[in-house]
Protein backbone atom coordinates (compact mmCIF):
# COMPACT_ATOMS: atom_id res chain seq x y z
CA UNK A 1 0.00 0.00 0.00
CA UNK A 2 0.87 3.67 -0.77
CA UNK A 3 -0.05 4.72 2.84
CA UNK A 4 0.55 3.34 6.43
CA UNK A 5 -2.31 1.91 8.27
CA UNK A 6 -1.84 4.68 11.13
CA UNK A 7 -2.40 7.46 8.40
CA UNK A 8 -5.75 5.26 7.22
CA UNK A 9 -7.01 5.10 11.19
CA UNK A 10 -5.92 9.11 11.96
CA UNK A 11 -8.66 9.91 8.94
CA UNK A 12 -11.20 7.36 9.87
CA UNK A 13 -11.27 8.76 13.73
CA UNK A 14 -11.37 12.65 12.09
CA UNK A 15 -14.04 11.62 9.55
CA UNK A 16 -16.28 9.81 12.65
CA UNK A 17 -15.73 13.20 14.99
CA UNK A 18 -17.92 15.52 12.91
CA UNK A 19 -17.77 18.54 15.54
CA UNK A 20 -13.71 18.70 15.09
CA UNK A 21 -12.76 16.41 12.29
CA UNK A 22 -13.94 18.25 8.75
CA UNK A 23 -11.23 21.05 9.27
CA UNK A 24 -8.70 18.59 11.17
CA UNK A 25 -9.14 15.85 8.54
CA UNK A 26 -8.88 17.94 5.77
CA UNK A 27 -5.70 19.77 7.46
CA UNK A 28 -4.44 15.95 7.88
CA UNK A 29 -5.06 14.76 4.29
CA UNK A 30 -3.39 18.10 2.80
CA UNK A 31 -0.20 17.16 4.98
CA UNK A 32 0.01 13.85 2.93
CA UNK A 33 2.00 12.98 0.01
CA UNK A 34 0.57 12.72 -3.39
CA UNK A 35 1.14 8.94 -3.33
CA UNK A 36 -0.65 8.38 0.11
CA UNK A 37 -3.47 10.47 -0.56
CA UNK A 38 -3.44 8.35 -3.74
CA UNK A 39 -3.31 5.23 -1.23
CA UNK A 40 -6.27 6.84 0.45
CA UNK A 41 -8.78 7.18 -2.30
CA UNK A 42 -8.05 3.30 -3.47
CA UNK A 43 -8.28 2.04 -0.05
CA UNK A 44 -11.61 4.13 0.29
CA UNK A 45 -12.83 2.66 -3.65
CA UNK A 46 -12.27 -0.89 -2.48
CA UNK A 47 -14.19 -0.18 0.40
CA UNK A 48 -17.04 0.90 -0.98
CA UNK A 49 -16.80 -1.98 -3.36
CA UNK A 50 -15.81 0.22 -6.78
CA UNK A 51 -12.40 -2.13 -7.16
CA UNK A 52 -11.32 -5.96 -5.12
CA UNK A 53 -8.92 -5.98 -2.90
CA UNK A 54 -6.89 -7.89 -5.49
CA UNK A 55 -7.02 -4.90 -8.15
CA UNK A 56 -5.09 -2.33 -5.55
CA UNK A 57 -2.84 -1.32 -7.80
CA UNK A 58 -5.47 -0.93 -10.73
CA UNK A 59 -7.80 0.89 -7.77
CA UNK A 60 -4.11 3.16 -7.03
CA UNK A 61 -3.41 3.73 -10.79
CA UNK A 62 -6.85 5.30 -10.97
CA UNK A 63 -6.58 7.24 -8.24
CA UNK A 64 -3.07 9.32 -9.42
CA UNK A 65 -4.62 9.31 -13.13
CA UNK A 66 -8.21 10.77 -12.46
CA UNK A 67 -7.32 13.20 -9.61
CA UNK A 68 -9.10 16.03 -10.53
CA UNK A 69 -10.57 17.18 -7.56
CA UNK A 70 -8.70 17.79 -4.07
CA UNK A 71 -8.61 14.67 -2.12
CA UNK A 72 -10.26 16.67 0.89
CA UNK A 73 -13.45 17.96 -1.26
CA UNK A 74 -13.48 14.37 -3.27
CA UNK A 75 -13.66 11.95 0.35
CA UNK A 76 -15.28 14.82 2.36
CA UNK A 77 -18.20 14.63 0.26
CA UNK A 78 -18.81 10.85 1.53
CA UNK A 79 -21.27 10.72 4.32
CA UNK A 80 -19.85 7.08 4.44
CA UNK A 81 -15.98 7.73 4.15
CA UNK A 82 -14.79 6.10 7.64
CA UNK A 83 -17.19 2.91 7.01
CA UNK A 84 -15.88 2.67 3.56
CA UNK A 85 -12.00 3.31 4.69
CA UNK A 86 -12.40 0.39 7.38
CA UNK A 87 -14.42 -1.55 4.77
CA UNK A 88 -11.34 -1.11 2.61
CA UNK A 89 -8.67 -2.00 5.15
CA UNK A 90 -10.31 -5.34 6.22
CA UNK A 91 -10.48 -6.18 2.70
CA UNK A 92 -7.00 -5.64 2.27
CA UNK A 93 -6.27 -7.60 5.18
CA UNK A 94 -5.02 -5.04 7.33
CA UNK A 95 -6.74 -4.54 11.39
CA UNK A 96 -7.46 -0.52 11.35
CA UNK A 97 -9.39 -1.08 14.68
CA UNK A 98 -5.90 -2.00 16.44
CA UNK A 99 -4.47 1.05 14.61
CA UNK A 100 -6.80 3.27 16.02
CA UNK A 101 -7.09 1.75 19.28
CA UNK A 102 -3.32 2.62 19.24
CA UNK A 103 -4.21 6.27 18.28
CA UNK A 104 -6.60 6.43 20.75
CA UNK A 105 -3.99 5.95 23.55
CA UNK A 106 -1.74 7.96 22.49
CA UNK A 107 -3.99 11.16 22.94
Amino acid sequence: MHISADKVAEVIILARDARRGAPEMDQFINTLTEDEQAGLVAVFWIGRGSFDAAEYDEAYATAVNEASTPTTTYLGGSPHLADHLEAGMDALGVDVNAEEDDLYRSV
